[in-house]
Parts: structure tokens; C-alpha cells; sequence
């Protein structure tokens, strides 16, 4: 009987497994799906970068965080474009970008990422806009070429000593066992209770938004570099950041669960000529959650 009873539980768990196991799915088919009518790629590094390029005037370059894709800056490009040059991009690892040939997602080798793409792109004096991992990104190049930066604006931003803990699909993508499973299973319920987390109000959290998230991190090669990624972050002091001179806009949501609000506080104690904009509807992402009133405030600032 014991017996029986085991090889049900067994058989149980892995029917639960195998229905969460998704297939790559290949860069043409995901293309044809997410590119937009403003999509443009650019061959870099053996990379085909996903990125748009709208408007006309100064130069703000939008940078998306951990998971995310440069989707999470529409609402903010319409309104930016009518003044400014906006250029926006899937950094390697995510979105229609993807991995990246050499795996290396150090925060080093991003800016180093960065000041290709500008080369190439021919972007000098840039306005910076990053969330999450794209502000550690952002505020990095800044420290890194202080001569190309006009002004800052970082999103509940990466980069100083951690408050809290890390992020459930990190922890999992680090853990040996279960990183590993990570690059073949992706159950949708957990992107969900990820973009649930990031939000501060549930009700935003749609079927249409959990598509778009599940769907690109099954692009071919991103679930490995995601894992990659996790595994490769390491812990930044925010050395440097007092040597950054230009405006910067801090903004946060009052409910972040992943990077406290304690953080802008921070940031401001050690940026020069930093302000800081706290926003009490919004968790993580207010560039997405509440676009409207966030990138009023951005627009105020860059102007």
C-alpha cells in the first residue's frame, strides 16, 4: 500500500513538473510577436540588439530593469518624443535582444555595452533614465564618462548596499538545483507573483501583462542568462556616486518591496545635486504603474 501510495505521490509531482516545462521559443517566432512598428536592431558584439529611436532633440536614453524589455517605457515615449530624441533598448539577457555571446552580465561589462552602442549609434551628451538594474546602469556610465551625461533620472534604482531580501526569482535562479530547472521550467503563475510583487496595485497586474513578460523571457538563450545574470551579480558600496555633479531625479514608489524606499534616501545622501520624488501609489516600477504621473515629473526635470 505504501508503495502504491508513493509511486502516486511521484508520479503526481512530476505531471506537476512536466506541465511547467516551456520550450525556447525561437527569436523569428518571439520577433514576430513583440517587435513593435518602431522596432529597429543593430548587429553588436554577435548580439542583434533590439532598440527605438523616436523624436527629435536632446538625446534621453531609457534603460529597463532585471526581466524587464524596453516595452516598459511606452507610455513614457509618447510623451517624451514630442520633445526630445528618445532612444530606447532590450539590454543583453532580455527582451528581443537576448543573451549575450561572451555571458558576462557584470555591471562592468554593461556600461561597456552602453558605450558600444552609443559608439555606434553615433549618441553623444545623454540624458540617462534607468529603473532597478538599468539605473545601476545609468548612474555607472555616469561615473564611468562624466563629460557625456546632461542629467539623471533613476528609478528605484540598484547599486548601493542591499536593504532586504533578494528577489524570489533570483534566490531560485542562484540556488544549484533549481537554477538549472529554471533554464526549462517557467510557470506563469510565478511571473504573475513576480509582477504582483513589483506593483503596488494588484488590479494593474493584467493577463495582457503577465503574457508579455512570460512570453519574452522564453526568447531563446534569456531563462540561461537569467540565470547567468543572477548568478553573477554581485554586491555594489556605490563608490563613485559622490562624483557625479550632474541633476538626477530620484524617483520611487513608496511600497517598492524589492529595493525599499529607505534607498532614495540614500542615493540623495550621497549624489551632489540630487532631488528625490516619492510616489505613494506605485511599488517598483512607477515608470509602468502609474506613467502618467511619473513621467510628468521626468519630463518637468529634463526640460
Amino acid at each position: 500500500m505504501k508503495k502504491k501510495i508513493l509511486i502516486v505521490v511521484v508520479a503526481t509531482l512530476l505531471l506537476l513538473i512536466g506541465s511547467q516545462i516551456h520550450f525556447d521559443i525561437p527569436v523569428a517566432d518571439i520577433e514576430r510577436t513583440w517587435a513593435l512598428p518602431e522596432s529597429k536592431f543593430l548587429d553588436l558584439n554577435g548580439m542583434r540588439v533590439h532598440y527605438t529611436d523616436e523624436g527629435k532633440g536632446e538625446n534621453v536614453v531609457l534603460i529597463h530593469g532585471t526581466a524587464a524589455s524596453l516595452h516598459t517605457w511606452r507610455e513614457w515615449v509618447k510623451t517624451l518624443k514630442k520633445d526630445f530624441r528618445v532612444v530606447t533598448l532590450d539590454l543583453p539577457a532580455f527582451g528581443l535582444t537576448g543573451p549575450s555571446p561572451d555571458n558576462d552580465y557584470t555591471i562592468p561589462n554593461y556600461v561597456k555595452f552602453l558605450e558600444q552602442f552609443f559608439a555606434a549609434m553615433k549618441m553623444r551628451q545623454l540624458n540617462l533614465v534607468g529603473n532597478s538594474l538599468g539605473g545601476q546602469i545609468a548612474w555607472r556610465y555616469a561615473v564611468a564618462h562624466p563629460d557625456n551625461v546632461n542629467k539623471l533620472v533613476l528609478i528605484d534604482s540598484a547599486g548601493l548596499p542591499r536593504i532586504g531580501s533578494i528577489p524570489l526569482p533570483i534566490r531560485l535562479a542562484r540556488m544549484p538545483v533549481i537554477g538549472s530547472l529554471a533554464k526549462y521550467l517557467s510557470p506563469r503563475f510565478l511571473v504573475k507573483k513576480s509582477l504582483k510583487q513589483v506593483y503596488y496595485d494588484d488590479a494593474k497586474v493584467t493577463d495582457a501583462l503577465v503574457d508579455r513578460y512570460h512570453s519574452l523571457a522564453l526568447r531563446a538563450g534569456n531563462r540561461n542568462a537569467f540565470v547567468e545574470r543572477s548568478r553573477q551579480m554581485t554586491p555594489d558600496d556605490g563608490s563613485g556616486l559622490d562624483k557625479i555633479s550632474v541633476p538626477t531625479l530620484i524617483m520611487w514608489g513608496q511600497h517598492d518591496t524589492w529595493i525599499p524606499v529607505e534607498q532614495a534616501a540614500n542615493f540623495r545622501k550621497k549624489l551632489f545635486l540630487g532631488q528625490v520624488v516619492i510616489y505613494d501609489n506605485a511599488g517598483h516600477v512607477p515608470h509602468e504603474e502609474i506613467p502618467e504621473q511619473s513621467v510628468a515629473d521626468a519630463l518637468k526635470f529634463l526640460k
